[in-house]
């Protein structure tokens, strides 16, 4: 059996170094052709003595320049070029991990030159996902789920008519703050903010678990990948993430995937799709875990996820602009310049402002995630304001 070659964008984050976990469990069955990131040249130093790719990238060309010295055979590039053109090398999987809107450009750039993409990068679809879609479908090319959320939606459809779907329910832990007091939530930290209490992720992320746009973003994403209006995408906070999401059907029956949070089931579900291979994740043991609860989502304290669904129903441009927005509450929230509960402030602020626009061009898209960060560092106090304004992104 020929091995799977795989190309991993955001190598050196929580999900590319999961999928290389899962690579070395199957030495047999996957081949690691590409290898790309950020900035962290040491890490991926390391990746590239032990996988041996025949291309890699790091986005920061300093960091390039580092690696290139202790790359052996492994040619690099660096900068957005350097990252399109690992996604481009001729490959039989795409793992699309690249935090945030830095990897819409690469997942494009896979597509276009024929490559399938396994998509945990939630941002391309969010920004583009007409034109994603489009794309993928233009080349005749699979988009698998990497979430752990739309993997299970995924999997709950296997043999099932699209057509018999009632609605979608999306899990959500509920964040470590699900029973903060609403009055507390303006003291939160970026360290508490940054702990989950059941996934290893990175930071943004987490704060997106913490505020719920992390789920907001992917109602965003599941009416893209499985061709729903945002009405038939639902989120049930659910804290043990046990299960992982559900399908219920028009005949009133729900079919629900579940495993333990260890993000290797889903990457190697897509990884081997349409097989499963082990990856030495253990089933849950029910009678351990005990009782399974879940309860409707506070949007009152936890604002972000009405905003998502309110840009999902805008649609256009909107979605876009409340990712950017998103981004820049994020980072300065992360930096200790706004307090926990003005990143939905920020974010609503910029919807507010921005007329949206149907879909038509990347360009546009880009265009529109420009405005929204401009906008949205304007609402930043004037000292964070410029210091967001010299960060790239």
């Amino acid at each position: 059996m020929a091995r799977k070659r795989i190309t991993i964008l955001g190598a050196t984050g929580s999900i590319g170094r999961s999928a290389l976990d899962v690579a070395a469990r199957h030495p047999d069955r996957f081949e690691v052709v590409g290898l790309a990131a950020g900035g962290n040249d040491r890490l991926l130093a390391e990746q590239v003595a032990a996988f041996r790719p025949r291309l890699a990238a790091l986005g920061d060309p300093a960091a390039a320049a580092r690696l290139a010295r202790d790359a052996g055979a492994t040619a690099v590039r660096s900068g957005p070029e350097g990252l399109a053109e690992v996604a481009a090398l001729p490959a039989d999987l795409v793992i699309a991990g690249i935090v945030g809107s830095a990897g819409l450009l690469p997942t494009f750039a896979a597509l276009e030159a024929g490559n399938p993409v396994a998509l945990a990068n939630k941002e391309a679809l969010v920004m583009a996902g007409p034109l994603l879609m489009e794309a993928a479908a233009r080349k005749g090319l699979p988009v698998l789920p990497i979430d752990s959320e739309h993997s299970a939606i995924f999997q709950c459809l296997a043999g099932h008519r699209r057509e018999d779907v009632d609605h979608i329910l999306l899990t959500a832990s509920g964040g470590p703050f699900r029973r903060t007091p609403k009055a507390a939530l303006a003291a939160v930290s970026p360290a508490q903010a940054a702990r989950h209490p059941n996934w290893d992720m990175g930071p943004k992320i987490t704060v997106d678990s913490a505020t719920l746009m992390n789920k907001g973003l992917e109602v965003i994403e599941a009416c893209w990948l499985f061709g729903l209006a945002p009405e038939r995408v639902r989120v049930v906070v659910h804290p043990e993430s046990i299960v992982h999401s559900m399908v219920a059907f028009t005949d009133g029956a729900v079919i629900a995937q579940m495993g333990l949070p260890d993000m290797r089931g889903p990457i190697a579900y897509a990884m081997a799709y349409p097989e499963r291979i082990p990856v030495d994740v253990p089933a849950p043991d029910f009678a351990t875990l005990g009782r399974l609860t879940f309860e409707a989502p506070d949007t009152e304290r936890f604002p972000c996820l009405e905003l998502a669904y309110r840009a999902a129903a805008g649609g256009g441009t909107l979605p876009a602009v409340l990712n950017a927005a998103n981004e820049v509450a994020v980072a300065a929230f992360l930096d200790s310049a706004i307090g926990f509960t003005d990143i939905p402030k920020v974010v609503a602020a910029t919807l507010e402002a921005h007329a949206p626009k149907p879909i038509r061009s990347l360009e546009q898209v880009l265009a529109a995630d420009a405005w929204a960060r401009g906008h949205a560092r304007e609402g930043l106090p004037s000292g964070v304001a410029a210091a967001a304004a010299a960060r790239p992104g």
